[in-house]
């Protein structure tokens, strides 16, 4: 179990650490709190990628469409050659 390169025997005594310092009432306290914290964070970039997704689709419907009659614009424009010349 390595989370943040942090192994089992580092987070125990940073957690005998925490418990001493917080005592044993006031660390169940902690720890939700910043469980509530990393989950707002995690909603809010989960938020942030649906977003950006979604302006990028956007983004490339508005491209791909405004490109299309340009393209027609030019093929209509271009001289075609005759095949009746011999």
């Amino acid at each position: 179990m390595n989370i943040f390169g942090i192994g089992l025997p580092e987070m125990a005594v940073i957690f005998t650490i925490a418990l001493l310092v917080f005592g044993p009432k006031k660390l169940p306290e902690i720890g939700r709190s910043m469980g509530k914290a990393i989950r707002g964070f995690q909603d809010a970039s989960r938020d942030f990628e649906s977003e950006f997704t979604r302006e990028a689709k956007q983004l490339e419907e508005a491209v791909a469409t405004s490109s299309k009659p340009e393209t027609e614009k030019l093929a209509a424009a271009t001289p075609k050659e005759d095949s009746t010349d011999s």
